[in-house]
């Protein structure tokens, strides 16, 4: 790797880490409201935003130009960087581990939700709020408000970062500049962030939990002020307002923008939206189906925990009202099929993605096609768009990578003495960015009980979760490293 790179990724690495610092502020402006001690935490992102800010000075003339690689290597770096920085405060105030407070920002800030903190409500009002930060931070992604920051520093270059990190198979501009998108992007996040947050504060919500679970549901992360998560209000309309705003956050936010910025529905009318809502549909159905039948529980009850249970788990939110472990097998079993299919791409929710899906069994079906007429010419087409053989060979690779991720962290947990359905269910929960997920890690659970490397080997995975693996696993390939 040359000088050049070098410049290039420490300069825009500084850059985010400027504007972590100037995010991290609100924390501490949290907790003087709060009355608690945030000595400590100002000087720790004092110097942060000193450091960064000193490389950026020391690299002010260098005309930055990311190519591919760097934005792939930019990203990684970050990511890992997030993790440090997000640490250290928790590290601070709470007194844990360095490896479980890089495990609860790695997950705060890859929406993953999944928590090393048996009491949640006697920490600090300012960790509290910290927790929801990270999440709502890497939400939409950190990476796509870099992109903002980078395009007001050098407008050329800014897709490096957009194809390293962006979450669809195909990022779609609906503006000419892709700073204009991010930024167009942002404002509907912060718009849905501050409509939940009013709306749960009139269902009952304090201003500090309605701001913190507006946080976590928009990002879909999971983070909650409460021990028992939602389950703590016992109140249906907080339950049905995040059912709504989980759902919503799962879909592809080009399709927001599209709305806002045409008045146009189109967005929504996609395969993978209308597939998205069907399956969202038919599994808190068969759910609901499941709890009045067998548990005899009543139908607004039923309808009201197993909507919201499956839309938190489908767009990996993580959020718990009940024990859902307790449901039984079969429930356990829909559960699991929500936890495999994720959210949109181009939206907050982790997972497969529907669209991938969509891709891999209408690719099955014309397979099957040219097995019967091998002579015809059969083509994959969504929402009348013919799809390439590239955009087809990627999605397979990465369902073989997701596939081969899960069960190499299957094996680590399972060869650690963990029963089978804590490890597969941990590597499903940890690589998809769920958070809870079975048997000693379920909703009413935690992950404090692992060892130091175990919490460091489920960061990592949910940094490639979050990643979407090829970006990770591109760093292994010998050809990226050739004529850096």
């Amino acid at each position: 790797m040359d000088i050049h790179a070098l410049k290039n990724i420490g300069k825009f690495v500084s850059v985010i880490g400027m504007a972590l610092s100037l995010f991290f502020l609100t924390a501490v402006v949290v907790g003087w409201i709060y009355h608690e001690d945030m000595r400590n935490f100002l000087y720790f992102d004092l110097c942060l935003f000193g450091f960064n800010a000193l490389i950026f000075l020391l690299l002010r003339r260098h005309t930055m130009k990311l190519s591919i690689k760097g934005g792939i290597l930019s990203v990684n770096l970050i990511w890992i960087l997030l993790g440090i920085a997000g640490a250290i405060p928790f590290v601070l105030y709470t007194g844990i581990s360095p490896a479980d407070a890089f495990f609860e920002s790695v997950s705060g800030f890859t929406t993953t939700g999944a928590t090393v903190f048996s009491d949640i409500e006697s920490l600090p009002k300012s960790i509290l709020y910290l927790r929801s930060l990270t999440h709502w931070l890497g939400g939409m992604g950190i990476i796509v408000l870099g992109v903002g920051l980078f395009s007001l520093i050098n407008p050329s270059g800014s897709m490096a970062l957009f194809k390293a990190e962006s979450t669809g198979i195909k990022m779609e501009k609906i503006t000419p500049k892709v700073k204009d998108t991010a930024i167009r992007l942002w404002g509907i996040y912060l718009l849905f962030t501050l409509v939940d947050a009013i709306a749960l504060k009139l269902a009952g919500m304090t201003l500090f939990d309605a701001v913190n679970h507006a946080f976590s549901t928009i990002s879909t992360g999971g983070f909650s002020t409460k021990n028992n998560s939602l389950g703590y209000y016992h109140s249906a309309w907080i339950i049905w307002i995040t059912t709504f705003f989980m759902i919503i956050s799962g879909i592809n936010f080009l399709a927001h923008l599209k709305l806002f910025s045409t008045g146009k529905l189109d967005g929504y009318k996609r395969e993978e939206v209308l597939w998205y809502l069907a399956i969202f549909i038919i599994l808190s159905l068969i759910l609901s189906s499941i709890d009045i039948f067998v548990d005899y529980d009543n139908y607004f009850h039923a309808l009201t925990h197993s909507f919201f249970t499956i839309a938190s788990v489908l767009t990996t939110t993580g959020f718990a009202t009940l024990d859902y472990a307790q449901w039984g097998h079969i429930a356990i079993s829909i559960i699991f099929i929500a936890m495999l299919v994720g959210g949109n791409a181009g939206s907050t929710a982790g997972g497969v993605k529907v669209i991938r899906y969509v891709v891999l069994f209408k690719n099955i079906a014309v397979q099957l096609k040219r097995t019967l007429h091998p002579n015809a010419i059969v083509g994959l087409f969504i929402d009348g768009q013919k799809i390439s053989s590239q955009i087809i060979s990627s999605t397979t690779g990465f369902i073989f990578l997701f596939v081969i991720t899960n069960m190499l962290v299957t094996l680590y947990l399972f060869g650690r003495g963990f029963d089978a359905m804590t490890a597969i269910s941990t590597a499903l929960a940890t690589v998809g960015n769920i958070g809870p997920g079975f048997s000693l890690t379920g909703p009413a659970e935690n992950y404090a009980f692992f060892s130091g490397m175990d919490k460091m080997i489920l960061s990592i995975a949910m940094i490639i979760g979050r990643l979407e693996f090829y970006t990770v696993f591109l760093l292994f390939s010998r050809s990226f490293w050739k004529k850096f």
